[in-house]
């Protein structure tokens, strides 16, 4: 056996954790999972969705999918928004399904900017980007995987509409019954494209310094603390990962920098991505000690954790929460699995982008004989 305590002392991952104003019932995480499962017509989200979401009500927390604040933030096909009103009330059948379930979901507003394709776009426009620097990376349209298309740079008039499609998404997701929300600041998409110098090349108040380049995320920070009470905001970073074609020259730098003013805000946790994404967490050297130690909110550390990496994280004080992915595609009841060091469903990789009801709502719970099993 692990060192997860006897049923008299659980490891403290399986503990509550006062997170902001909100009681978790356990510090394990529901990853953000893109599942391109919302409706071909007009990007809800559907019944398969909201019963995915009910059946993985045991964690302490979801974080749903990524969620476009509008058609221009859209980089994938049958990925759901929350800028229409039927996604709204989509949303909402998904919130009171968790909420009757016992669990607590917020909702991450995306918008992806470079990391689209024009047959996606309002009027097959161009994606938008901080400058006009195509991503060496491919997206999922509906004939497939394909090469993304050439952005263009917002202009800066521009920029104020892009914080308030944020906003009005914040005030969807409240309309939804939502908890509260994370902004998606990783992998490449349009907040992270204004971070990083790969892809900022703006000579403006956007670009440049690293205070400039964190200036949009922080505008998108306040802008949607207006709406959701600031305990009930987080963000999440993701500083070494490639994802999408990433790059900084001085990612230290850039996300202490970040992270500081973040915690000038109060806002509830910081969500990193340690590592590269569905690669090594030694990816690339970074101190992520440095930015626990700079922030007083939660965080949520993410990226390839074992059981035993996620309690021995936890009970060394190196994070508060452990978010997990893949591991809950295919593990509807991951904390009560972990709990009880009981064997883990595999995730069918075939059925992770678009598909019906199959490696999405029929990966088996534990049955009762297995659950007594573990226990014993």
């Amino acid at each position: 056996m692990s060192h997860a305590g006897t049923s008299a002392s659980p490891a403290k991952l399986f503990t509550p954790f006062r997170l902001g104003d909100l009681e978790l019932k356990n510090r394990v995480v529901m990853a953000p999972l893109t599942r391109n499962r919302a409706n071909k017509h007009d990007d809800a989200p559907n019944a398969l969705n909201v019963e995915y979401y009910r059946q993985r009500a045991g964690a302490g927390l979801i974080i749903t999918e990524a969620t476009q604040i509008s058609q221009q933030g859209q980089g994938y096909i049958w990925t759901p928004g929350i800028y229409r009103d039927a996604q709204v009330a989509g949303w909402k059948a998904v919130t009171d399904a968790v909420h009757e379930a016992d669990g607590l979901i917020f909702a991450q507003l995306w918008h992806v900017g470079r990391v689209s394709h024009v047959s996606l776009q309002p009027g097959n426009q161009a994606p938008v980007a901080p400058s006009a620097v195509l991503a060496k990376t491919k997206t999922y349209i509906e004939s497939g995987f394909a090469e993304v298309s050439e952005p263009r740079a917002l202009r800066l008039d521009e920029i104020p509409g892009i914080v308030a499609d944020f906003g009005r998404a914040a005030q969807n997701a409240k309309a939804a019954g939502f908890d509260g929300i994370e902004l998606h600041g990783a992998h490449g998409y349009l907040l992270d494209q204004f971070l990083r110098d790969g892809s900022n090349q703006r000579q403006d108040a956007y670009g440049g310094s690293i205070e400039n380049r964190v200036r949009l995320t922080l505008e998108v920070v306040d802008a949607v603390s207006k709406v959701f009470p600031k305990e009930r905001v987080g963000i999440r970073i993701s500083p070494v990962s490639p994802a999408n074609d990433a790059r900084d020259t001085d990612p230290q730098a850039l996300f202490g920098h970040l992270v500081g003013e973040l915690d000038k805000r109060g806002i509830a946790f910081i969500h990193v991505v340690e590592g590269a994404t569905r690669d090594a967490r030694d990816y690339l050297p970074f101190d992520y000690l440095a930015l626990r130690k700079a922030f007083r909110g939660a965080y949520i550390a993410n990226n390839g954790f074992t059981r035993e990496l996620a309690i021995e994280t936890v009970e060394k004080g190196e994070a508060d929460l452990i978010a997990f992915g893949r591991l809950f595609i295919a593990n509807p009841d991951l904390p009560e699995r972990l709990k009880l060091d009981a064997p883990l469903n595999t995730p069918d990789v075939a059925t992770f982008y678009g598909g019906d009801a199959k490696g999405y709502t029929d990966y088996p719970e534990l049955a009762p004989a297995e659950r007594s099993h573990a226990a014993g």
